[in-house]
Parts: structure tokens; C-alpha cells; sequence
């Protein structure tokens, strides 16, 4: 299991805005982290990514951030051409965990390249650079990526845990028979410039316990379950 830690001062992982208008989704998207792992390992825009494409994906969101709007400007240099104005939406402090499966010669090619990569690593966007090393690693103790995704320890900042403690954290899998699931255009078939197009992925939104943190307790149910004495009916007169 490769385990990725995306954070930064700020992130953007688009699926589907385009034009002036450029949104981001509350979590990383496959197409983004594929793209990221391709500019590590120095891979052109054409060239395949099938072996990319095929890695089971999941995320955890560790710190949620906030969404912030940049609106920008353009100009040409004789001030006569019309450029557009746009709107571009980041997350802000956001820590994501990201768990990739795959075979372990596969994953070990990743890690080294995320070590030493060939290309810049942005979080979505240029203006993105990452806060912290990205790649935790390949752990062998996780067996699949959602117990990776369960039991890896929390990745939030030590500001952020001082003022939050949340018990449970939200996680997005690629969808397994059976589970609902939300369809995003996340998928992507070709980086290319000219002929860039994306598929569909089914995925499953669920929350885990925070590893870092006491579990929930369960329920209590049953006599003394509301702190009442036994044999005591306050209805009774």
C-alpha cells in the first residue's frame, strides 16, 4: 500500500469546470493524484497512463480546509487584446491521506519517483506546491485500501488538532458491488492537450474512526442506560 499526504497552503482538484469558472471538488481526485504521479515518474502528456489508471484509490479527508475564491485578471502586453476574467476556487489548509494499491514493484517505482521527481508536484494547480513531503511511503502492514485508509495514524497539522478533535473522518473509496455510490468524471483515458478526455468512476463516500482518537462509544441501551435507579417509574403515583 502507498500511502500519499497531500497538504498545503493551498490545493484545487477539479472534475468537471472548465472556462472561467474553475471549481474544486472537497477532496483529491484520481485524475489529479494520476497527473501528479506522471509528472514525478516524467511523463510526457501523451504518453499512456493505462498502468496509472488501474491503481485502486481511496481518500480520507485529515483536515477539510476551507474554500476560498481567487478572482483573477488578464491583460496583453498592448493592453489591446480582450482577456477574460475568471473565478478560481481553492481549498485552504487542507490535509487529505491518500491510499494507492497495486503490486509492490509498482508501488516501490512510485514511491522512488515521488522522491526524486522528474517534474515540479503541484496539488491540482501551479499555484499549488505542496507544504510537505508527499509520499509516506509503502506500508506492507495494510492489506487493502480501505484498512489503510482506517488505521493510519491522523495527518492533521498540530494547529488544527489543538482547536479540532473530530471522531470520525470522511473517506471516498472507488465504489465495490453493492454500495451506493456518486459518479465523477474523474478518470482520466488521456492528459493529451489536443484530445484530453476523462471517464466516469463510481465512488463510495463513508466515514472511519478518528485512529488518533479515542473510538466512539457505542450506544448504551438497555436499564441505566439514561442514568435511571432500577425499580424507580417517575410515572408512577
Amino acid at each position: 500500500m502507498l500511502l500519499l499526504r497531500l497538504a498545503g497552503p493551498m490545493q484545487a482538484w477539479g472534475d468537471s469546470s472548465r472556462f472561467t469558472r474553475r471549481n474544486t471538488r472537497k477532496e483529491p481526485t484520481k485524475s489529479g493524484v494520476i497527473g501528479l504521479l506522471a509528472a514525478a515518474q516524467g511523463r510526457s502528456r501523451e504518453d499512456d497512463i493505462e498502468d496509472l489508471v488501474r491503481l485502486e484509490y481511496g481518500v480520507r479527508v485529515d483536515q477539510p480546509g476551507r474554500i476560498i475564491r481567487d478572482f483573477q485578471t488578464e491583460r496583453s502586453e498592448d493592453s489591446k487584446a480582450v482577456m477574460p476574467l475568471s473565478n478560481r476556487y481553492y481549498l485552504s489548509d487542507a490535509v487529505f491521506l491518500v491510499a494507492l494499491s497495486a503490486s509492490e514493484e509498482v508501488l516501490l517505482s512510485l514511491d522512488a519517483a515521488l522522491r526524486s521527481p522528474r517534474w515540479p508536484l503541484y496539488l491540482g494547480r501551479r499555484a499549488c506546491p505542496a507544504s510537505l513531503p508527499i509520499t509516506l511511503g509503502v506500508r506492507q502492514e495494510y492489506s487493502n485500501v480501505r484498512q489503510a485508509l482506517s488505521a493510519e495514524p491522523w495527518q492533521a497539522d498540530s494547529w488544527y488538532r489543538k482547536r479540532h478533535s473530530p471522531l470520525r473522518l470522511s473517506v471516498a473509496c472507488d465504489a465495490q458491488e453493492g454500495e451506493s455510490f456518486e459518479s465523477q468524471s474523474d478518470l482520466p483515458l488521456t492528459f493529451s492537450i489536443e484530445n484530453r478526455r476523462y471517464a466516469s468512476r463510481l465512488v463510495h463516500h463513508f466515514e472511519v474512526d478518528n485512529p488518533s482518537l479515542p473510538s466512539v462509544p457505542e450506544q448504551v441501551t438497555g436499564p441505566g442506560a439514561f442514568g435511571e435507579v432500577d425499580g424507580f417509574d417517575p410515572m408512577s403515583f
